[in-house]
């Protein structure tokens, strides 16, 4: 029984971040109430303060850790890809850009929406979206690392890379069109080239 209800609480409590993160991409951090977050979740109204207990900051930061794991594991698995950087760079931003069309363009960026709305009010949520971003640069940077780069190189292209990304899906969304992602693909493309020659 124990065992049953513990497996349980697991569940509304994914069940809530998990509400959290969709709503935070439709409607912002500032925009989404908690009360919308329980409805959203089918769960239990006192479940809320029972598996977050810190309120919703403590929700919106299991948010962005599970935007992070994701986005994270979407270039693990590209870098497994033999082909060249910026082919599987590409790879990944094109999933993002079938997620924006088959959202109708409503779901952003969970993390740089809660690093714009909140950077400045909550110390708690800063340092999970800088904890974010640092788990996606990290990777992108080992994965230039393994392509041949050096580390000081790979760690700015990494960080170019990132930024680059974020800001084209925020245009993307703006323009309701995946344009700005696909011409992010072709400079990520060109600008790891250039690094290619001029680390040969």
């Amino acid at each position: 029984m124990t065992e049953t209800r513990g497996t349980k609480g697991a569940e509304t409590s994914s069940r809530l971040a998990e509400s959290m993160l969709e709503l935070i991409q439709r409607h912002g951090y500032s925009g989404t109430g908690l009360n919308a977050v329980v409805e959203h979740a089918g769960a239990p109204k006192g479940s809320l303060y029972f598996h977050y207990p810190q309120g919703k900051e403590a929700l919106g930061q299991k948010a962005v850790e599970l935007a992070a794991a994701r986005f994270g594991a979407l270039v693990a698995g590209a870098a497994a890809d033999p082909a060249a950087v910026g082919e599987v760079l590409g790879g990944v931003i094109g999933e993002l850009a079938g997620m924006l069309e088959g959202s109708d363009f409503q779901l952003g960026c969970p993390v740089s929406v809660v690093t714009l709305e909140m950077g400045g009010q909550s110390e708690r949520l800063r340092e999970a979206c800088a904890e974010a971003f640092e788990s996606w640069v990290a990777p992108v940077g080992e994965l230039l690392v393994a392509r041949g780069r050096s580390r000081s190189t790979a760690r700015a292209l990494a960080t170019a890379v990132v930024g680059m990304v974020e800001g084209a899906v925020i245009m993307a969304r703006a323009q309701r069109s995946t344009e700005p992602l696909h011409c992010a693909a072709r400079a990520i493309d060109v600008l790891l080239a250039e690094g290619a020659e001029a680390s040969a």
